[in-house]
Formats: structure tokens, C-alpha cells, sequence
């Protein structure tokens, strides 16, 4: 985490992290009597309820398995890989983040002296916090942060992803139900540890992808029509933009390009006239740094160039970057332009009432996604991300539904009454959402899906069957695919592109152009 955004969105985890340790720490540490009676009476049950079953025999071998000891062993070879290779910041975080929770729930056990649950086979010493929680949770923030940014594959990133949490979630669950620590001896721990993975990483950054050795770019030397670099880059997105040029030059030097060419966007121009100087100035490869409105914009210029995009990811979805795989860090984003294949995509001709014909690369949608995305304030975008359209999205759930047209590929039209129809060409959202599970960026098919719930607590089945990726479909979530996609609502209804609103209307009519863009994606 280099750039000041990133450094002011840890902040905030930071503080969100440490309010609750000292709230635990002050209500243990006062006998608060309403906790402490909570935590006797859940241990008391969870404790009785294993109790000389094969169930305990099973929590035993858990807590076996995961003695801080035998955890923070693994943490040090995983450390000695990344020496070995040379990756040393990489090495002296983990080293710091494995020290530091040590000391730290350490010191907390020696000055609060919180006695064991009083359970049979008491086990001796000071319960406040779990060593056990709060060294794993140090440890899977160590892994999930390795994870996330050095697994390209989606699927499998998400899939390590939920394994590492759950790997965490057991181990913490186990203290309790073996009667060593009560609730809140455990969330203090979870707590702290990833707490201090946080912190570790903002002070010290952490980078899992290296630069490529000299000796590795001598034996795959570019094509010498491959060199130059056009960077279309959005101000607004970029805190610090001498920094990133600085960054980006280095890395195309390094690699054996020409100095990369820059062309800002500006208000009145969010990146086509740039994209298109970029072309005409001979760049062989045009890169686009900013959110997903520039990436919709620049790469709706170059499909049918010929002339492959690069995405260096800088806005709040960054759906683009998610679904393909492309790397949020930006040093291994500028890595991906400069030594990535590229990869032909599809990409999706729309137009509609009073909206000109463009193109989009991501999602449509009318209705309730246009409202969150317009309801996103741009403040707590940049302050919290993608989160932020978590909370517009709360404050729209009773946006009201429309009756909408449907028609595929030109046939007879459906109609439903929806809070949103979205017209898909990836599958995932933030979060590894499934909203649209079965879309392929380069299917050459436009995947549809209609959320219709009825009522307020109609939302919560729809999200547990999005999360499932259940292909039941029925009148309150409803999916159709095809090459074209008219949708004719009722009334003026709000539109979006890529999460760019683009104004109430009543119409969008999308076509999908299968295979026109090149983009530069990992190998």
C-alpha cells in the first residue's frame, strides 16, 4: 500500500479494528458482570455439549494442530521462500507481523490477568486474549494478503480465500468449545491479529509479484513494433500523479521500452479523444489508468484496432481488472501492460433514448443498480471503495419497481416488473459477487438477469441464491442470454454504463461485438 488512498482506507480499518480491542479490553479488565456472565454461560454450554464425545476428540486435534508454535514455524519458512528469492520486504513483513502479535497479546495477557473459564480439566494461565485466535488470524491476514495479490485466477482466489477464513473461524470456535478461552477472549484475539497484519502492511508495503530480473527480459527481448507505451491516465483517480509517471517510466525502461507517452483525461473528455491520440501518436500498446468510466471509454475507442489495452486499475469497481484476472496492486498491473498476452474480448455496442451510441465492456442496467451507483457519493467512495455502494445500495432497497419490456434477439418482448434489469458481459461483481455466473467476456453472449423481489425481505433468498449460483429462475430473479438486448421500461427509469449513469430514459438497446478488443491480461 504505497498510495496515500490506499494508506487513508487502512486508517480507517485501523481505527475500526482498534475501537473494539479496547472496548473488550476495558469491559474484561472492569469485570463488566453482563460479559463476563455472557461468556461463562456460552462456554458452559458449548463446552458441556462436546464433552466426552468424538466431537471433543475432534476439537482436541484442532487445537493441536494450530499451537501458535507450530503456526508461527510455517510463518517463518514461508518468510525463508520469499528471502530465498529475494523478495526481502516481503520476507521482514512477515517476520514483523509473526513478532509483533507475539508481544502484543502477550503483553495484554500479562497486564489484564484474566483467569480460564472454570471449566473441568482447567487449562493454566491468562485467557485474555486467545494466542490461539490471534495467531491465526495473523497468520491467514498474512496468507489471504499473499493470496489476493499474487493468484491471478479468480476462481481459485476467491476459493483460497474462503478456506483461509474458515480455517481462522474454526480455530477460534475451538478454544471455546474446549472451555480454554470464553467469546470474547477469541474476538479479541481475531481482532488483534488482524489488526496487526493491517498495520504491518501500511508501514512496511508488501509486494508478492517481482520484477522481472534483466537477464529475463535479454532471453524474451519485445518485438521492436511492441515498444511503444501509450498511458490515457485519469488525474482525478491518481493521488499522485508525478509518483505514478515516475513508476510507470521505470518499469517500461526497465523492460525495454521507449518512454511511455502520457495523455490525461479531463472533465469534458473522459478518454476517447486521448485514446485516440494515443493510436495516432504509434503506440502499440495503450494503457488506461483510472475507474471504470475511463476503462469504458478508452476501450470502446480501440476495439477494432488491433491495438491492445492495458488496464492499470484506479477507481472504486475496477469490474474490468476483477474479471479478468488483472492485479488492484498497481505496480503488478503496470507489470501485466508490459509483459502480459493479450487477449481478445467482447464488447457491447448500446444506445437508447437521448443516450448517443457507445459502447460498454462491464454491465448495464436500469433501474435500482443506476439509482446506487448515482446515490455512491464521491467522498465515501474514495474514502471506503467499493463499500460504499453497499451503503447507497441500503438506503434504495425500497426503490420501486418498473414494468420492463424484454425482448432477445429481436423476438416477441417479455414483460416483468423489476427493481433492476442488468445486461451483463462479465459475471462477477465486487466481493466475487456470481451475480451473472455463467457470463463469458469472450462468449460472444449477452447474459440478462431481472431482480423482481416483491417486498423488502424478498432480498434476502435473492442474495443467498446469487451467492449459491443457483440457475433456478422464476418471476422475482429471472435470466435470459442472446446477441441483442432491447429493454423498454414503463416510465424514464435511470440507466447506467459500466457504473457511469447516464441518465433516466426509457430504452437501452445493446449488441454484443464478439472478439474486437485486445487487452493485456497475466499470464
Amino acid at each position: 500500500m504505497t498510495d496515500s488512498r490506499a494508506i487513508r482506507r487502512a486508517a480507517l480499518v485501523m481505527t475500526g479494528l482498534t475501537a473494539p480491542i479496547v472496548a473488550l479490553t476495558v469491559l474484561v479488565a472492569t469485570t463488566y458482570q453482563p460479559l463476563l456472565s455472557f461468556d461463562a454461560d456460552v462456554v458452559r454450554s458449548w463446552n458441556g455439549a462436546v464433552s466426552g464425545t468424538g466431537w471433543n476428540r475432534f476439537f482436541v486435534v484442532v487445537a493441536d494442530v494450530s499451537q501458535p508454535v507450530f503456526v508461527i514455524a510455517l510463518l517463518a519458512v514461508i518468510a525463508a521462500v520469499f528471502a530465498r528469492r529475494g523478495r526481502w520486504r516481503t520476507a521482514v513483513w512477515i517476520v514483523v507481523v509473526t513478532v509483533t502479535q507475539r508481544l502484543a497479546y502477550g503483553l495484554m495477557k500479562h497486564f489484564v490477568h484474566r483467569e480460564r473459564p472454570d471449566v473441568p480439566h482447567q487449562i493454566a494461565g491468562y485467557s485474555f486474549p486467545s494466542g490461539h485466535a490471534t495467531t491465526i488470524a495473523a497468520s491467514i491476514g498474512v496468507l489471504l494478503v499473499l493470496t489476493v495479490t499474487g493468484v491471478q485466477r479468480p476462481r481459485i482466489r476467491h476459493g483460497l480465500t474462503m478456506l483461509l477464513l474458515a480455517l481462522a473461524v474454526l480455530v477460534g470456535l475451538d478454544r471455546i468449545f474446549l472451555g480454554a478461552h470464553n467469546p470474547s477472549d477469541v474476538l479479541a484475539g481475531w481482532l488483534l491479529g488482524t489488526l496487526v497484519v493491517v498495520a504491518s502492511t501500511v508501514v512496511l508495503g508488501v509486494r508478492t509479484t517481482p520484477h522481472l530480473e534483466p537477464s529475463v527480459a535479454e532471453t524474451s527481448p519485445l518485438p521492436e513494433d511492441r515498444q511503444v507505451l501509450g498511458v490515457v491516465m485519469n488525474p482525478a483517480k491518481i493521488d499522485d500523479a508525478d509518483m505514478f509517471k515516475a513508476r510507470v517510466g521505470a518499469a517500461a525502461r526497465a523492460a525495454g521500452w521507449d518512454a511511455p507517452l502520457w495523455f490525461e483525461t479531463t472533465v469534458d473528455d473522459a478518454g476517447a479523444s486521448m485514446a485516440r491520440a494515443a493510436v495516432a501518436a504509434g503506440a502499440h500498446v495503450v494503457a488506461v489508468a483510472g475507474g471504470d468510466g475511463t476503462v469504458r471509454v478508452v476501450c470502446g475507442e480501440m476495439a477494432g484496432t488491433g491495438i491492445p489495452v492495458g488496464v492499470i486499475p484506479a477507481g472504486t469497481g475496477n469490474l474490468l481488472a476483477r474479471n479478468l484476472g488483472i492485479s488492484l496492486l498497481r505496480d503488478q498491473a503496470i507489470e501485466t501492460v508490459l509483459w502480459g498476452h493479450d487477449r481478445a474480448i467482447d464488447v457491447v455496442r448500446v444506445s437508447g433514448d437521448s443516450l448517443e451510441s457507445t459502447r460498454f465492456v462491464v454491465m448495464a442496467g436500469l433501474g435500482l443498480d443506476a439509482a446506487i451507483m448515482a446515490g455512491a457519493p464521491d467522498a465515501l467512495k474514495a474514502r471506503i471503495g467499493w463499500p460504499a455502494y453497499v451503503v447507497a445500495g441500503a438506503r434504495h432497497l425500497r426503490f420501486p419497481a418498473v414494468r420492463v419490456d424484454i425482448a432477445i434477439d429481436g423476438g416477441q418482448p417479455v414483460r416483468r416488473r423489476a427493481r433492476t434489469v442488468l445486461i451483463g458481459n462479465v459475471g462477477f461483481l465486487q466481493a466475487g459477487i456470481p451475480l451473472l455466473p455463467d457470463a463469458r467476456i469472450d462468449d460472444g453472449v449477452l447474459d440478462v438477469v431481472v431482480i423482481a423481489p416483491r417486498r423488502l425481505f424478498d432480498w434476502v433468498p435473492l442474495v443467498l441464491r446469487v451467492m449459491a449460483r443457483r440457475r433456478r429462475t422464476d418471476e422475482r430473479l429471472d435470466r435470459f442470454t442472446g446477441s441483442s438486448v432491447l429493454l423498454t421500461a414503463a416510465h424514464s427509469t435511470p440507466r447506467q454504463l459500466d457504473g457511469d449513469t447516464v441518465g433516466a430514459g426509457l430504452r437501452l438497446e445493446a449488441d454484443i461485438e464478439p472478439g474486437i478488443l485486445l487487452v493485456r491480461v497475466p499470464h
